[in-house]
């Protein structure tokens, strides 16, 4: 395997993050998953352009398949933006929805082999094979950008947001308002902000790791 002068100085980088941090502090997991909760209320508090630009720094980072990052978000964060998504919404979503300071789309894109020589530079033929493959494409664009939604929420927790995120909506209906004419799909939405503490709920159980987990 032949490496050239960035791959070596990605090494040397790696190496170095890994003697200066072996694993996240106590707190750092509190926050982002261990006691981090999902909100439904939000204080009447902005969220800065600048805030969320720093959430997709951070979220553009998680690995995908061949670095295809196929996710597209659109940031609601105006009366007249949040109006348009509202007749999609399920009626229990609505208030919840209209009163947070922004709520994500998160998207796919099921073309996202469009960008393949600058995303693989590599070995561009990889995503390209998608090209030919528009079911391949569909289902790769929504696994890898359910991970990108993924990022997207640790991203926001790891910044000082909450985050709501829900299903409960019309797919088909978004898209048509949204991206209509675009190869970009719905995945779910994600309300963020900053959540009011006084309107959570008890935290509900998870599954025990010898229910969900095999060692095999």
């Amino acid at each position: 395997m032949d490496f050239d002068d960035l791959d070596i100085a990605a090494q040397s980088s790696l190496q170095g993050l890994k003697k200066e941090i072996q694993a996240a502090d106590p707190a750092t997991l509190r926050l982002l998953m261990t006691e981090a909760r999902t909100f439904n209320a939000w204080q009447d508090k902005t969220v800065t352009v600048e805030t969320l630009e720093q959430v997709y720094q951070i979220m553009k980072m998680g690995p995908t398949s061949a670095n295809c990052c196929p996710a597209r978000l659109v940031f609601l964060t105006s009366k007249g933006a949040k109006e348009r998504l509202q007749p999609a919404l399920k009626p229990n979503n609505v208030d919840k929805t209209m009163s947070a300071p922004v709520t994500a789309i998160i998207a796919h894109d099921i073309a996202f082999w469009q960008h393949a020589e600058r995303m693989f530079p590599q070995n561009p033929a990889v995503q390209l094979a998608f090209k030919d493959n528009p079911a391949g494409a569909e289902t790769a664009a929504f696994r890898n950008g359910s991970l990108q939604g993924a990022y997207f929420i640790i991203a926001a927790r790891a910044v000082g947001l909450d985050c709501g995120p829900m299903s409960g909506f019309d797919n088909a209906m978004v898209d048509e308002e949204f991206f209509a004419e675009t190869m970009f799909r719905s995945n779910f939405l994600c309300n963020i902000g900053y959540g009011d503490s006084s309107k959570t709920f008890k935290r509900l159980p998870r599954l025990d790791f010898d229910v969900a987990c095999q060692v095999l």
